[in-house]
């Protein structure tokens, strides 16, 4: 039997952010994943609301991004995934890239489909413990 702290090192959470739905990149984004081996385990279309996005990004509440970061992720329809795999947290941040677009190496996610720091086409988990508490808030709504 498999603990409960190794399952979360084979899950990680994304988001397809507002910039890439609205540009219709799911499927493209979602190919890059399942090419990758990444397994979906849960996938929801959602519009996140101001208490959503606040619980979701309350590590940055005192950072000066904080305000326009919450205005962009409630501003239209997000693809929300659980997914799977082996060492899943860290193939999953290497596969999206740097934070900022504009610098992220090429052929990853936020090179292809971002254009700048804020809008950057996806959010991967940091960690086990933002694993966590991200698909708590995001799946327990």
């Amino acid at each position: 039997m498999t603990s409960q702290n190794n399952l979360t090192t084979k899950k990680t959470l994304c988001l397809i952010k507002p910039d890439a739905v609205s540009a219709g990149k799911i499927g493209e984004i979602l190919t890059i994943l399942e090419n990758d081996g990444f397994h979906i385990l849960k996938m929801k279309m959602m519009k996140m609301n101001d208490d959503i996005a606040q619980k979701f990004y309350c590590v940055h509440k005192n950072k000066n991004f904080f305000e326009g970061l919450i205005e962009f992720m409630t501003s239209s329809q997000i693809a929300a995934m659980v997914l799977e795999r082996e060492d899943a947290i860290n193939r999953l941040r290497s596969l999206v890239g740097n934070t900022d677009s504009r610098v992220a190496a090429k052929g990853t996610i936020r090179n292809l489909y971002g254009t700048d720091e804020r809008k950057n086409a996806i959010h991967a988990s940091d960690g086990s413990e933002s694993v966590k508490h991200e698909i708590k808030v995001i799946f327990d709504n």
